[in-house]
């Protein structure tokens, strides 16, 4: 059964999604589940939220700020803030001795790596969806900057986190394909076949790393586009495939503390 509540962070009012799942023990994992960037929330999540219950998972999702039901100013928001945000919120209501499931859809690909490196061997596994990573001069910048914000009376301009991520090759030197090259638990790449967003060398280069240490597995999916969030919402048989995966392979139990 989903539940919903509210978390206060850093002057903002986070709404979130908590399960307990079905038949989850005192040290079952957690799946946070990690929605993507401009229109996603946490809500095209809540199936993929469930079926993690089924398998005796407990479960979280939330909007970060700016997004969905939380409140905040988009513009706002800087990957930073997602990852402080992330933070708080599996703080105040995962127990601490809980192995954690990241699952980062896109943007949050990047917060996922964060969290995973922040969290070590909590993080048992790592699920990443058409997943992005960002040079570290854009992690602490506003998305918007107050000059490039829209006016009346003059034209937009390119705040400098835009300006950082659209520069060529900038992701190269990523400090989240570091953390992902030191991530030792088990990993889900999931790859759309139709992918506007993501340039596959990003794709390729976040396999590269996974591949160092992980326990890598790659989903393709033929038919999906980069927007996964929706995808796996609307495509049953492709989510428990993708929680199969995250659990380690078809017919697994979730992970325990016995796994941290």
């Amino acid at each position: 059964m989903l539940s919903p509540f509210t978390h206060d962070h850093d002057g903002e009012r986070l709404s979130c999604v908590g399960s307990r799942g079905d038949d989850a023990g005192d040290g079952a994992a957690t799946a946070v589940l990690l929605h993507g960037a401009g229109n996603g929330s946490k809500e095209r999540l809540l199936p993929l939220l469930d079926d993690f219950a089924a398998r005796g998972c407990a479960g979280l999702a939330f909007d970060f700020s700016g997004h969905g039901e939380s409140t905040g100013t988009l513009g706002e928001l800087s990957l930073r803030r997602r990852f402080e945000q992330a933070v708080s919120v599996i703080d105040a209501t995962v127990p601490a001795d809980a192995p954690l499931i990241l699952v980062g859809f896109s943007m949050s690909g990047q917060t996922a790596a964060d969290l995973a490196r922040h969290y070590g061997k909590r993080a048992v596994a790592l699920v990443l969806c058409a997943p992005a990573v960002y040079a570290a001069e854009a992690w602490p910048l506003p998305f918007e900057d107050p000059e490039s914000a829209p006016r009346q009376d003059g034209p937009v301009t390119q705040s400098r986190f835009s300006g950082i991520i659209r520069t060529p090759e900038s992701w190269r030197q990523a400090p989240a394909l570091d953390a992902l090259r030191d991530y030792e638990g088990r990993a889900v790449l999931v790859v759309p076949a139709a992918d506007a967003v993501i340039p596959p060398a990003v794709t390729r280069a976040v396999a590269d790393a996974l591949s160092a240490r992980a326990d890598l597995t790659r989903l393709e999916l033929p038919d999906a586009d980069h927007f996964l969030g929706l995808w796996f919402r609307d495509h049953a048989e492709d989510r428990r495939r993708l929680v199969d995966l995250a659990l380690t392979g078809p017919g697994s139990q979730a992970p325990t503390a016995a796994d941290a």
